[in-house]
């Protein structure tokens, strides 16, 4: 079946919002994608009578077996494009977003089987997003907590974000905050939350209460 540029978008957008709320909305969509409640209706009008979502009016949109298959292929195409642009092209993690939002639409599986194999068949993009497989599986992160959870004395690598925004990831660059980066953690500060974490050279790094609650982590016995 083809699917255009514009039905992946809101199929990606749809299976996101699923995940994270069981069901997606017309206006969530809408907001996810910057459109309109009646754009929004209209298409999914369109992909259910396509069979790739079940949609009820004035409660939201699910995907279907075909609909989700299609959406986790874009979501593993946009995150290998994003391996891609960070390992080969020397990116960095916030500025390959929206080149991979465009490279993520090239639809042949055999090129797209190509490019994992060139990566070495990456498990996790460079924001620490897993990357479904050729089927369609996603192999679930065990073990890993979000860094507001460290308690002083621990060792721990970052390997994660739950907001991979440029606004973020350009703040934890400024901050030398990285994918792979090992950090103890000295003292949480009662008065507002924030944190003192240390690399292993003895560098030291204050991390705000809302930021650490945005970076995952694996703590390391």
């Amino acid at each position: 079946m083809e699917v255009s540029v514009s039905q992946e978008n809101y199929l990606k957008a749809i299976l996101k919002l699923e995940r994270a709320e069981g069901i997606a909305s017309n206006q969530a969509i809408a907001q996810n994608l910057e459109s309109t409640p009646a754009a929004v209706t209209g298409m999914l009008r369109k992909l259910c009578d396509e069979g790739l979502v079940e949609y009820e009016a004035y409660q939201g949109a699910k995907l279907t077996q075909v609909g989700e298959q299609h959406a986790l292929s874009t979501v593993r195409k946009h995150r290998l494009w994003e391996v891609f642009l960070v390992d080969k092209l020397s990116y960095r993690w916030d500025a390959v977003h929206d080149l991979a939002e465009e490279l993520e639409h090239i639809g042949d599986e055999i090129f797209v089987d190509r490019l994992a194999a060139f990566l070495g068949h990456p498990l996790f993009d460079p924001h620490g997003d897993p990357i479904p497989d050729a089927l369609g599986n996603i192999r679930e992160r065990k073990d890993v907590v979000f860094s507001s959870e460290a308690l002083a004395g621990m060792k721990f690598s970052v390997c994660g974000v739950s907001d991979s925004s440029d606004e973020f990831l350009r703040h934890l660059n400024r901050l030398g905050i990285e994918l792979g980066s090992i950090y103890h953690a000295v003292e949480r500060f009662d008065f507002d939350g924030s944190m003192e974490w240390t690399n292993d050279d003895g560098e030291r790094v204050l991390v705000s209460s809302g930021v650490a609650e945005k970076i995952l982590i694996q703590i390391h016995e």
